[in-house]
């Protein structure tokens, strides 16, 4: 029989309460065993990737944000037990440094997504007020290249009234509803703690919390 009932809050958070940094990887032959099931944050410097992080993890310090946006080169692993990560990938698009530097993290990246067996989900991570970016597109159409689940996390809706949000909200999902389901957009602010639970369960379905964290489960 399928149990109705709700998933505990305790339970629901204590996964990612115990979120801790794993490694971190210039390339890919440098980060974990390829096993388990693991999703990615991607996001425009500034686009308040670090904070989303710590917020859905409930801790004000496990992603740190750089004093010069854009400039680290590093997949971060944050380890959220034996067969889960989460991934902080590199900044994109604001970092002040060469073009050359910018196409090699470009090239690491794509490879990444559409090579790393282990990854089920991508997060792009998108200031609201100003989403799809010539960036995140080239990140969506990675990560839809890979076949992986994406969710469009809208973050700072906290810096437009309701309406604003919801308008914004609604002109992306539009720009995206050729993906057929594999793309969902949440509304975003890590102060407010808005989306917080609605982006934890989803990265409870990709994860396979309660289940087996095979990649190849249903």
């Amino acid at each position: 029989m399928h149990d109705t009932r709700p998933h505990p809050p305790t339970r629901f958070h204590a996964l990612y309460q115990g979120a801790h940094f794993l490694t971190a990887a210039v390339q890919l032959h440098q980060a974990p065993d390829d096993a388990g099931r693991e999703v990615a944050f991607a996001g425009r410097s500034n686009a308040g990737k670090s904070s989303a992080i710590n917020a859905i993890c409930h801790q004000n310090s496990l992603a740190r944000t750089s004093k010069t946006p854009g400039r680290t080169q590093q997949l971060i692993f944050f380890e959220l037990d034996d067969e889960r990560r989460l991934v902080d990938l590199p900044g994109y698009g604001y970092a002040k440094v060469p073009e050359r530097i910018k196409r090699e993290w470009q090239r690491h990246l794509s490879y990444y997504l559409e090579h790393r067996q282990s990854l089920v989900g991508l997060v792009i991570v998108m200031d609201i007020r100003h989403p799809l970016t010539d960036y995140d597109l080239q990140m969506l159409a990675w990560g839809r290249r890979a076949g992986l689940a994406i969710l469009l996390l809208l973050t700072k809706a906290d810096k437009l009234k309701r309406g604003a949000a919801n308008a914004a909200r609604l002109a992306v999902e539009r720009a995206v509803s050729d993906a057929s389901g594999q793309v969902e957009v949440q509304l975003f602010s890590a102060p407010e703690r808005q989306g917080l639970a609605q982006v934890q369960a989803i990265l409870d379905r990709w994860l396979h919390v309660g289940a087996s964290p095979s990649p190849d489960a249903a």
